[in-house]
């Protein structure tokens, strides 16, 4: 591999506030994010509105990490009001960017000065489509379906038509490197919306390509259960093993998906990820550190992993389960009540199951982000113990401070 200078951006997903922090923690360098109802999580249960922004705003200027806003889906004459009013939220609130598919966006954020980035549903192939976004955006995330020879083509173009954006820069590439994969072209899918009236193109896809089915024969009324293979589920996207290729190709933000799920999956993915960018760097990056972060992504959702197109594969590799294939499950066990600081201790209320020394335990919160740790020194109503069950009020050994409004899981193998 040629010499490398230029490691990208770790841009981590953020669909709460404990993701934010987590992220940050985990060491990203921007995190992106939706408001309201115009982004392509739209029907995620973790989503924040126009009057969080300002505390997003000041944890991540704080933490010196960048933020970008999605305003990715496909907008009717009724949405443009709304659109207006997030951008100027956004310009006010000093956002980094805003993430953009509909021209209606690209056009308003372009005009007043804020910086655009093309989002993958615009399905960016090549260099003329560059080329004519570059009018407007900075920054272009590439189509999910090109290999990384096409994405080292465009770098390499880019450079030699010196094509430039709006900010005066060279435009920069973006590309997805972890996460969630669509059956659908860029994620242009119509399925969600034709059995249940909920556009996967207005952040409301019911993830109907994830279930299983069966065939019938409409002559005979034969039918076949599809076996081994949900034939609409992708696998997910898992770069960590090529990530030296990835960074080869001349890309200048690395992407990970999953502003839907938890905040321990956005540390543990964003973690491997900032390791894996920064051994490269170091010139540490190896097999035997591929395979110690593979196993801890494997820890975390996913439905199976695959190189995506990168490497040249034509057809898809499809699962073979219904949800997540994860080695660890999170089981939540009570909630937070006080901190104890000079006895580094957190109190907490079981209210299900069981807890004992030697658990691993995960404790997230608005303020307190993600806490994951193993229980070395367990207490019930001030007594040393080393089992608890439900009802009972325990504390544990705990560097950082908990909140009242933490939630305390218990980590489970997942059998």
């Amino acid at each position: 591999m040629s010499e490398l200078k230029n490691i990208p951006e770790l841009l981590a997903p953020a669909g709460s506030m404990e993701s934010i922090r987590a992220a940050i923690d985990a060491g990203c360098d921007a995190v992106y994010f939706g408001l309201e109802q115009l982004n392509m999580r739209a029907r995620s249960s973790n989503s924040f509105t126009t009057d969080k922004l300002k505390e997003i705003m000041q944890v991540t200027s704080e933490s010196k990490v960048k933020a970008y806003l999605t305003l990715n889906t496909i907008l009717y004459d009724h949405d443009i009001r709304l659109m207006k009013a997030i951008v100027d939220t956004a310009i006010e609130h000093k956002v980094d960017g805003i993430i953009a598919a509909d021209p209606a966006v690209i056009n308003y954020a372009s005009r007043k000065g804020i910086s655009v980035h093309i989002s993958t549903q615009a399905n960016i192939t090549n260099i003329d489509t560059v080329e004519y976004f570059s009018t407007f955006a900075d920054v272009m995330v590439l189509a999910r379906e090109l290999t990384l020879k096409q994405v080292k083509d465009i770098s390499r173009e880019i450079k030699r038509r010196s094509i430039k954006g709006p900010s005066g820069n060279l435009v920069k590439l973006e590309i997805f490197a972890h996460g969630a994969l669509c059956m659908a072209v860029s994620g242009k899918c119509y399925l969600s919306l034709h059995t249940d009236y909920a556009s996967a193109n207005r952040g409301a896809c019911v993830q109907n390509c994830r279930r299983s089915y069966i065939v019938k024969d409409k002559e005979t009324e034969t039918e076949f259960e599809i076996s081994n293979e949900y034939i609409m589920s992708a696998k997910d996207l898992c770069t960590i093993d090529i990530m030296d290729l990835m960074v080869d190709s001349g890309i200048d933000v690395i992407k990970i998906e999953g502003r839907g799920r938890a905040p321990e999956y956005v540390y543990t993915v964003t973690k491997c990820y900032r390791e894996a960018l920064d051994s490269i760097r170091d010139g540490s990056y190896s097999e035997e550190k591929v395979m110690e972060w593979r196993t801890k992504l494997e820890t975390v959702f996913n439905r199976g992993f695959w190189n995506g197109y990168y490497l040249g594969k034509r057809t898809g590799e499809w699962s073979n389960r219904y949800g997540s294939a994860a080695t660890k499950q999170k089981v939540y066990i009570g909630k937070g009540r006080s901190y104890y600081a000079k006895a580094m201790a957190g109190e907490f209320l079981l209210e299900s199951g069981k807890l004992g020394i030697g658990d691993d335990v995960i404790i997230t919160g608005p303020t307190t982000g993600l806490i994951q740790t193993t229980v070395r020194d367990l207490h019930i109503n001030g007594a040393a113990a080393t089992d608890a069950k439900k009802g009972d009020m325990i504390t544990i050994l705990l560097e950082q401070q908990i909140r009242p409004s933490d939630k305390l899981y218990k980590v489970n193998d997942v059998k």
